[in-house]
């Protein structure tokens, strides 16, 4: 049975990942089901400019399977936040920016986010955000946490939450 199941992963690149979910739209993109470039994609990371974005490089990197928004993490997802932000710098570093430190990588916090998916949103320069994404992206505010500050948080979490 397992022969053949991995028969069919190859025989259909496309095939939904486990871990998919078919009402998630960034589950699609990374799927190839919306025609968004993906600028990086492995089982674990994906990475694809934002449709609406507030900067020069504006990037959201995902996870390839779904995982819920930033209430859903606990301990065990920093890694996973960690990895994000690398690849968020990775993709900078292959789209010619550099200066690191005029960077802003973070995530909306429910209920102020748009998509369930976890999703990092990656901006630069960030001294060129336009006055919405200024307020969008706001550090210290309600709505927007830094990867930092998320990985903070998760931290201080008992493994079991």
């Amino acid at each position: 049975m397992a022969g053949t199941e991995e028969a069919q992963s190859i025989s259909e690149p496309n095939s939904p990942l486990e871990g998919y979910d078919k009402k998630c739209i960034f589950c699609r993109v990374v799927n190839n089901e919306m025609g968004t470039e993906l600028l990086h994609c492995d089982e674990e990371i994906s990475c694809f400019r934002d449709i609406k974005p507030g900067a020069p490089h504006h990037y959201l990197v995902v996870p390839s399977k779904h995982v819920g928004n930033c209430k859903s993490l606990n301990k065990s997802h920093i890694p996973l936040v960690r990895r994000m932000v690398e690849m968020g710098k990775e993709i900078l570093q292959k789209n010619n920016f550099s200066d690191l430190d005029d960077v802003r990588f973070g995530f909306h916090w429910p209920p102020f986010c748009s998509v369930t998916h976890l999703h990092l949103h990656v901006l630069a320069p960030a001294s060129q955000l336009g006055f919405m994404s200024r307020f969008f992206y706001r550090l210290n505010s309600y709505w927007f946490v830094t990867a930092d500050q998320l990985i903070e948080l998760l931290s201080s979490k008992e493994e079991s939450n």
